[in-house]
């Protein structure tokens, strides 16, 4: 079986497993581990290059927004703050959206806000809800109060030396 010549380097390279290839053309990454060490993987001390399968959001505290913001004010002389922004890992639309919710209110408008979509309060769920929450609320200091009044009962019987039982017998002899 004869194989023609574009496909044989790619067969030849595969095998070497020096290049992966995608769609045809070489793309210059190791298709294996042992080809990745030999093809000058990363060495030690130096991060991983291989992409995550699912993007990791980097999440930054209130105190870590307050003091790159008050070291950004502090910048005075030109190339600070682009050196700031490149030794944190920063671009210059945080400091902007940091500014904004700073101006907000210092801790609380630096927090993090919880992502996703906002509850809608007229959702008749969230109305039934909360109608019921007040419910039991109600009935539970009710219920409080009824065992309260059992409890001050069950001493005042205790004291009067009147027995529930013998109240029972009594009411059931008439």
């Amino acid at each position: 079986m004869e194989v023609t010549g574009s496909s044989r380097k790619d067969r030849d390279r595969e095998d070497a497993g020096v290049v992966g290839t995608e769609g045809g053309r070489p793309t210059g990454v190791p298709t294996t581990p042992a080809a990745a060490a030999s093809a000058g993987g990363p060495e030690p001390g130096q991060p991983d290059p291989e992409v995550l399968e699912k993007p990791v959001r980097r999440r930054y505290s209130a105190e870590y927004k307050q003091r790159i913001l008050l070291e950004a004010d502090r910048c005075s002389e030109t190339g600070q703050l682009g050196q700031l922004l490149r030794r944190e890992g920063l671009y210059s639309s945080h400091l902007i959206t940091w500014r904004k919710q700073r101006e907000q209110g210092v801790l609380s408008g630096l927090a993090p806000k919880k992502r996703g979509r906002k509850p809608n309060p007229k959702d008749p769920l969230i109305q039934e809800n909360q109608r019921l929450s007040r419910e039991i609320e109600r009935l539970a200091s009710e219920l409080k109060k009824a065992e309260t009044i059992i409890d001050i009962q069950k001493k005042l019987s205790e004291v009067l030396g009147i027995s529930p039982a013998s109240n029972r017998m009594s009411e059931t002899e008439e």
